[in-house]
């Protein structure tokens, strides 16, 4: 004898049939199903695992390429390109003679092997995993350094062939994007041009300089470096990256597009040189559709230099301004920095240097002027990045000490994004799942973010358009197959 198990979808199925006020859309009866998978005291964590897997995902909007990847992946490469790996720190070794003298000593005896030998080595590799990634962070007693080091930290381990694999890691990133039905990202892709200026650097350190004088300042030294041949180079050569790396990833199912970023924490002269070159590369190629600032925000060269890169990037903005910035600002939390440290970075970063987006905005609750800020982000349409995962890990920010809700309160738009899934070894689906289960939901504000990951992406509008068409599309056969799966027999 066969068994019928009514769900809510089947029963929302079976009246939509009966016809009259209880006809219902397939949108009708998914919003139903999903109420249920979210009432209740405790969420039904693996169905809405599955369901979110396989709901459309507009984009991914705060994504670092670099950090997108997984450690085992970046393992593979140092094999490819002959390199060797520490089994006492974890490092990679370049070196072609040290490399060659590690190779001669017979097998007991070499602490620098190759990916393949050290992956043999369960204790040596599942250490390599702790040190490239944030596994087993949280569940070992192993001596560690604080979580967000250790996040940071990761990056050194695997950059010497993070940027020389790159067309094969955009391949690896789109698969796994179609694999969770996401149908575009938009990238932290690889460091801007440096040009460093002594000169500069010593002007605006010294104890005379008048901040008046900054935007003369930096429009003489835009004009050195666009006078300087090594300048243009960057700026030919990164292009010529982009397209080699990106050959092939475009197509009907999947959109990537690029970002270059500029880290804060280097000299002041380095930092415009970066930034410049960003605004020059986003109009030299259509791919390249802005520009970011990022590295860890509480260091000291951070902190101290945050106005002067948010009055840089003003000077930029009126220099282009059609260059779109999302700018990683207040990825910060009471106790990592003094206080007043908490009070400025979201608020500059939108009301200074004219930010389109915002990445993180964790410290919003300490702004001053914080209730201002949020009518300013809501009225221009400034979103918030949320990257949950993230901001749990590296902060210990989460449930109800997350902004996300006092940005959704006050009408400030936002998207779910993923931050560096590589290293803390999630994805986009989880990111959504974990929003459903922490903050009241429903199925229809979980579309819209679908939709507005494509409304608030830096792209041209007919590239918007046919993204968001797709994005109908996708969501009618999601809708209906989740119908169509709710009666079983």
């Amino acid at each position: 004898m066969q068994r019928k198990f009514i769900t809510a979808v089947t029963a929302a199925a079976m009246l939509a049939g009966a016809g009259g006020a209880a006809s219902a859309t397939n949108e009708d009866i998914v919003k139903r199903h999903f109420a249920t998978l979210v009432a209740g005291a405790q969420p039904k964590t693996a169905e809405l695992t599955m369901f979110l897997t396989m709901m459309p995902k507009g984009g991914d909007l705060h994504h670092h390429y670099s950090g997108a990847i997984y450690a085992e992946q970046y393992l593979e490469w140092v094999d490819r390109q002959g390199y060797c790996v520490s089994k006492t720190n974890f490092r990679i070794t370049t070196d072609k003679a040290a490399i060659a003298a590690e190779a001669a000593k017979p097998a007991p005896l070499r602490t620098c092997v190759s990916g393949r030998d050290l992956v043999a080595d369960n204790d040596s590799y599942r250490e390599l995993l702790q040190k490239w990634s944030t596994l087993d962070f949280y569940n070992h007693g192993a001596d560690q350094r604080p979580p967000d080091q250790t996040f940071f930290d990761t990056f050194g381990y695997f950059g010497p062939v993070a940027s020389t694999n790159t067309a094969e890691g955009l391949r690896t990133l789109k698969a796994r994007a179609i694999a969770e039905n996401l149908a575009y990202i938009e990238t932290i892709f690889e460091l801007a041009p440096i040009t460093a200026d002594a000169d500069f650097d010593k002007l605006v350190a010294s104890p005379g300089f008048d901040p008046a004088q900054l935007d003369a300042a930096l429009g003489a030294l835009a004009a050195r470096l666009e006078a300087n041949p090594a300048f243009a180079k960057g700026i030919a050569d990164y292009v010529a990256n982009v397209e080699a790396s990106s050959a092939g990833i475009d197509d009907e199912h999947f959109t990537m597009r690029y970002q270059p970023y500029v880290l804060r924490f280097l000299s002041p002269s380095v930092v415009f040189s970066q930034m410049l070159a960003s605004a020059r590369l986003a109009k030299a190629n259509p791919k390249i559709v802005g520009v970011n600032i990022v590295g860890q925000e509480s260091l000291n060269v951070s902190m101290r230099d945050y106005s002067l890169h948010m009055r840089m990037f003003r000077f930029l903005k009126a220099k282009y301004p059609d260059v779109k910035t999302a700018l990683h600002a207040g990825e910060l939390k009471l106790g990592i920095v003094p206080p007043e440290g908490l009070t400025f970075h979201i608020g500059e970063a939108v009301n200074v240097a004219g930010a389109n987006r915002i990445g993180h905005g964790i410290d919003i609750a300490h702004e001053k002027n914080a209730l201002a800020i949020l009518r300013t982000m809501r009225e221009r349409r400034i979103p918030v990045e949320i990257n949950l995962t993230s901001n749990e890990f590296i902060l210990g920010v989460k449930g109800a000490d997350h902004p996300v809700e006092l940005y959704r309160k006050h009408g400030v738009p936002f998207v779910i994004s993923t931050d560096d899934a590589g290293v803390t070894r999630h994805n986009l689906s989880n990111e959504y799942v974990l929003f459903a289960t922490r903050y009241k939901t429903d199925y229809a504000e979980l579309k819209r973010l679908s939709y507005d990951s494509i409304r608030h992406a830096f792209l041209a509008d007919a590239d918007k358009q046919r993204l968001i068409k797709q994005l109908d599309g996708r969501f009618k056969i999601f809708e209906a197959e989740i119908v169509a799966a709710g009666t079983r027999k």
